[in-house]
């Protein structure tokens, strides 16, 4: 197989597990709310980034061109 077609099917997966997950990710951060002496106390907040299905659409059809372009060369 080409390297192309290999390409478009990684773009292809890739794009449905995007369009499936949802287009969420989170991330954590620590912030230290207070300290005395040897106590501390601190917060971890978990901030959601959204992937769009936009990106997933784009994988998508972008690894269905590359899939088809890379099969039409002979």
């Amino acid at each position: 197989m080409k390297p192309t077609g290999l390409l478009g099917i990684i773009l292809i997966v890739v794009g449905i597990i995007a369009l499936a997950y949802g287009g969420y990710t989170t991330f954590t951060t620590k912030e230290n709310v207070a300290k005395i002496g040897p106590l501390e106390i601190n917060k971890h907040e978990e901030h959601p980034v959204p992937i769009g299905p936009i990106v997933g659409g784009v994988c998508l059809v972008g690894g269905i061109l590359l899939l088809v372009k890379g099969s039409g060369q002979a």
